[in-house]
C-alpha cells in the first residue's frame, strides 16, 4: 500500500477556504434585474439592479411585490416580476409639463382649470394598487390624492391622436396627459393588469430635472449596497380609497 503524502500547510488552506471564498463572493456579487434584449437606459438600468438586489420592492410585511420602472426622459414603462425578471416594456404617454414634482392640490382641480406647465408626472416611489376612477374604469392608482394613475390610453378626443403617438419612434410627441400615465391598450390589460391582479406593487417614476439620490433617498448603485433583510423594511403607505377621477 502507497503511504499517503502529507500535504503543505499552504496547499491545505487553500483546499479548505478556496470554496467557502468562492461562497462568498457569490453572495455579495451584485443582484440585477433580468431585462433580456430589451433595451433601457442606464438610469433605467441603475434602478432596477438596486430594487432587486436591495429588495427595495418591499413593504410591511416584508413580501417582495411586482414593481414597474417609468423613464419620464424616454417616456418608457418597465414591468416586473417580484423578483426582476422582466415581463413587458412599452412607450407611454405623460404628461404635458415638465418637471418632477406636481403642484400641491391638484388632484382636487378641475382638469380644465390646470395649466399646461403644472400637468406633471409626479416622480417619486409609489406604493400602487388597482382600483377605479369616478367613471368606473380601472386604473392602477399611484397617488389616489394627487389623482396620479397609469391605465389605458385616453382616446375620447380624437383630435390629440394618443394612439398614433404612442406608435411612432420619437419621443418628443408624448407629453399630451394632465400626468397620467397612458400606455396601450393591450400592454395594460396583458401586462400591467395581471402582473398587479390582486396585489400591491412599487411603481417608481424616474426624474427627469432632478438626481436620483433626489427622488429616491436610499438609492445607492448596486455595487454599494448590501441586500435589505426582512426586518429592515419600508413603513406601509396608509390606504387609499380607490375610486376618485385621474388625470388623464
Amino acid at each position: 500500500m502507497l503511504a499517503a503524502r502529507a500535504l503543505r500547510p499552504g496547499l491545505l488552506a487553500f483546499c479548505l477556504f478556496a470554496p467557502l471564498a468562492g461562497l462568498a463572493d457569490e453572495a455579495t456579487k451584485p443582484r440585477t434585474a433580468d431585462f433580456a434584449s430589451e433595451r433601457a437606459s442606464r438610469d433605467v438600468r441603475a434602478v432596477a439592479g438596486w430594487i432587486v438586489h436591495a429588495g427595495d420592492n418591499r413593504i410591511g410585511d416584508g413580501k417582495k411585490l411586482p414593481f414597474a420602472i417609468l423613464d419620464k426622459k424616454d417616456a418608457r414603462v418597465y414591468v416586473f416580476e417580484s423578483e426582476g425578471t422582466l415581463r413587458g416594456a412599452t412607450p407611454a404617454l405623460l404628461g404635458v409639463g415638465r418637471g418632477d414634482v406636481a403642484k400641491p392640490g391638484i388632484g382636487a382641480q378641475e382638469l380644465s382649470g390646470i395649466a399646461p406647465r403644472d400637468r406633471v408626472t409626479q416622480a417619486g416611489r409609489f406604493v400602487s394598487e388597482l382600483g377605479v376612477d369616478s367613471h368606473g374604469d380601472d386604473v392602477l392608482w399611484l397617488d389616489y390624492d394627487g389623482a396620479l394613475a397609469m391605465h389605458r390610453v385616453i382616446t375620447s378626443d380624437p383630435s390629440q391622436r394618443r394612439e398614433h403617438r404612442l406608435a411612432t419612434p420619437t419621443t418628443s410627441d408624448n407629453r399630451i396627459s394632465f400626468g397620467c400615465i397612458n400606455v396601450p391598450v393591450k400592454f395594460y390589460e396583458e401586462i400591467v393588469q395581471r402582473s398587479f391582479a390582486g396585489t400591491k406593487g412599487i411603481v417608481y417614476v424616474l426624474p427627469e430635472t432632478r438626481s436620483l439620490r433626489a427622488v429616491f433617498a436610499s438609492y445607492r448603485p448596486p455595487n454599494l449596497i448590501r441586500p435589505k433583510s426582512a426586518g429592515q423594511q419600508t413603513s406601509p403607505a396608509r390606504r387609499r380609497k380607490l375610486s376618485s377621477d385621474t388625470n388623464d
